[in-house]
């Protein structure tokens, strides 16, 4: 397979997974306590692939799509295009640190219980390679390294479909009870 074949091959499958969601009535928005209760960090993503739950706003804005999740492992997928750019031509560290975020952050989510969630406490990232609207998609593929009662870290990298290494990140999340609707 060339370099533009695999390239080609992640840009169908976030194709795919976008309608996929859409098809079964998934749309931008805020999932109700409601829709949440009950369900653990993994469902609740699972929930907003299958477009059973609403997404996040941000995945739209931004073109990128959560393509997998796992027991601590989260992949995203995004496409880093030229409204990304930054005043020295290149994609923002903004769009790095987010797409990173994501990952990290549903890493963590799909090791928790029903009724917990967390929060970015710390994020650290460092860029290794410039991207740009010529790269084709991206991904960030993040992994709990420790899932804890309060306190889960985690760790992602951003590569192409080569392999290619565009970034690595690592995070501490905050681990909490989730409040339920106040009466």
């Amino acid at each position: 397979m060339s370099i533009k074949d695999n390239a080609n091959d992640w840009a169908t499958h976030q194709i795919q997974a976008r309608q996929r969601m859409h098809d079964s009535g998934g749309k931008p928005g805020v999932a109700s306590m409601d829709q949440l209760a009950g369900k653990t960090g993994r469902q609740i993503l699972e929930g907003m692939m299958s477009g059973e739950l609403p997404h996040p706003h941000m995945n739209e804005t931004l073109d990128f799509d959560l393509m997998e999740v796992g027991d601590g492992h989260a992949v995203f997928q995004g496409v880093p295009h030229l409204r990304y750019y930054n005043p020295m031509g290149t994609v923002h560290g903004g769009w790095y640190s987010t797409l990173l975020d994501s990952a990290l952050g549903c890493a963590v989510q799909s090791k928790l219980p029903a009724g917990r969630a967390y929060t970015t406490a710390e994020l650290s990232i460092n860029i290794v390679r410039a991207a740009s609207h010529k790269t084709g998609p991206l991904r960030a593929v993040a992994n709990v390294i420790h899932s804890g009662k309060q306190i889960a870290t985690a760790e992602a990298k951003i590569l192409d479909a080569e392999g290619r290494l565009y970034a690595h990140a690592t995070t501490t999340c905050f681990v909490f009870d989730v409040m339920g609707p106040t009466r």
